[in-house]
């Protein structure tokens, strides 16, 4: 045997560079599912369904496609712990001449590569993983000698590195091309603001038929992770590549059409909206991210969707996707460790049990959770994300829980994501301000304030949204970090308004509901 490719959770691609050269005379394929990666947090039991059925279903069509493939199950005989266990098995027993992987997508693991391959003098070679538009080398270069990393600027260099709506405005007899953002302009994110409306209804996702591999898993999974978050009830995710295409597909032609305007909406008896539900099919390399935004830029061509709806979905994936990811590799492994506010308020028990909590909102949002290992971006940002960074949550417990609810999370785009946009935690690295608000935005854009105990009129006293005096609370508690911050202007006007005894009452109400 010349060479042993080892094949991670989340590099489930027939074209990962790992396997750019392989020999299927002589190479063979590991995969393992290991204790460690199942454990190191609580995952929801859904994103274990998802990920370990969409591992064996890649194991099969490995072996269909004429690799020789080594897969260790976690309810195997043997139970190693970890990768490099496994990895240290496999190297006695097949004596490859190398071994090769795709450079994991996580400092933590590929520090147990780097160390593997130092300690045991081994002929390992790490391959960059070129499934994203942006090498580390050129998000590096981007970022150099700047002050601000704005996401706007690095979302340009992507749209002109793929040319995704991207048009020659040079005049035909010009020499040279002029490429210029297709409609005038790069962003359209002021248009996909809207609340969506009780008489819209969104289509169901497609439903799922799951072979034997998903039915194993499930068996398995309610066996050893019983004790886990999450429902394991109605899974209906896609573990194949033709099942992830099918439902991308669906998302094209049922739901691209009202994605751009109702983006940001939130609705009590709504899971999905008009989402494509892709973002975990992408990360485990289901779905190639360009492909799909190239799709969606020739469904605007079609006629299919608006350009905001095409804009908004392409922004999400060569924008802020490929900006996450090289935030997180470029301050890595520093940024795990910042907490701008020093914060160290534990995680509230209705975070783990929705019935808990008496906020409607973050009940909903929760318990949607529980059921799905889902929720939308704005769900996780401005409910359980702005709730996090008002009530003072120590940021490593809520990185966790981001890291162990969600079927997409893994942790170079949850940390950022959370670190960064939902709880300022970098102080600034990733977003301009403090994402936060008071119930009132909560009320504009879902109907979770109708059904609510509180009230989202109210600031202060026993029925007041406490969203409401949290917001100020955060804002009086944080004033000589924020209050230069000209994006806070306005609030801090505000609050300047407020006398003395309504700042004294904002500030009880907050010690007291946090105790």
């Amino acid at each position: 045997m010349t060479n042993l490719v080892y094949i991670l959770g989340d590099q489930l691609s027939l074209n990962i560079s790992s396997l750019k050269d392989f020999n299927k005379k002589q190479d063979v394929v590991l995969m393992t599912e290991v204790a460690e990666e199942a454990s190191y947090v609580k995952h929801h039991k859904k994103k274990l369904i998802f990920i370990f059925s969409a591992m064996r279903n890649f194991a099969d069509l490995l072996s269909k496609n004429g690799f020789k493939v080594h897969y260790i199950k976690l309810d195997d005989s043997s139970k190693p712990e970890s990768f490099i266990e496994q990895l240290t098995i496999f190297n006695k027993k097949l004596k490859p001449k190398k071994i090769i992987i795709t450079e994991p997508s996580e400092y933590r693991v590929l520090k147990m590569f780097d160390d593997f391959k130092i300690n045991k003098n081994i002929d390992l070679e790490i391959r960059c993983d070129d499934r994203f538009v942006a090498t580390h080398h050129e998000f590096a270069n981007y970022a150099k000698d700047k002050k601000k990393l704005l996401l706007e600027n690095f979302y340009h260099l992507m749209r002109q590195k793929t040319g995704l709506l991207m048009e020659n405005v040079a005049k035909k007899t010009a020499s040279k091309a002029i490429f210029k953002p297709v409609g005038g302009k790069w962003n359209f994110d002021q248009e996909n603001r809207q609340t969506m409306p009780a008489n819209v209804v969104p289509p169901e996702l497609p439903k799922i038929s799951h072979n034997q591999n998903v039915m194993d898993v499930i068996a398995m999974v309610e066996k050893k992770f019983a004790k886990n978050f999450g429902s394991i009830e109605d899974f209906n995710y896609a573990s194949t590549h033709l099942q992830a295409e099918k439902q991308f597909r669906d998302f094209i032609k049922n739901r691209l059409a009202n994605f751009g305007i109702y983006q940001d909406a939130m609705r009590q008896d709504v899971d999905f909206g008009f989402h494509s539900v892709i973002s975990m099919y992408i990360n485990v390399g289901l779905l190639d991210p360009l492909k799909c935004c190239q799709e969606v830029e020739k469904s605007y061509h079609q006629g299919i969707c608006d350009l905001a709806s095409a804009e908004g979905f392409i922004r999400q994936i060569i924008g802020w996707r490929e900006y996450i990811r090289g935030i997180y590799w470029f301050f890595m492994p520093k940024y795990a460790e910042l907490n701008y506010f020093k914060h160290k308020n534990n995680l509230p028990e209705f975070y783990w049990d929705h019935q808990k909590t008496k906020m409607n909102c973050l009940s909903n949002v929760i318990k949607q959770t529980y059921d799905n290992a889902y929720s939308h971006h704005i769900q996780r940002l401005m409910i359980t994300g702005n709730f996090a960074l008002l009530a003072g949550i120590d940021p490593k417990q809520i990185n966790e829980w981001y890291l162990a609810v969600y079927a997409d999370a893994f942790e170079w785009v949850e940390l950022p994501n959370t670190h960064g946009m939902a709880i300022y935690a970098d102080g600034g690295i990733v977003a301009s301000k403090p994402y936060c608000s008071s119930g009132n935005y909560i009320n504009k854009m879902s109907n979770f304030c109708k059904n609510c105990y509180y009230d989202v009129k109210k600031t202060v006293g026993e029925k007041a949204c406490p969203f409401n005096f949290l917001y100020w609370n955060f804002l009086i508690k944080n004033e000589p970090k924020l209050k230069s911050n000209p994006r806070l202007f306005y609030p801090y006007s505000n609050l300047q308004r407020k006398t003395k005894e309504e700042i004294k009452t904002i500030e009880k109400n907050a010690e007291e509901f946090l105790k």
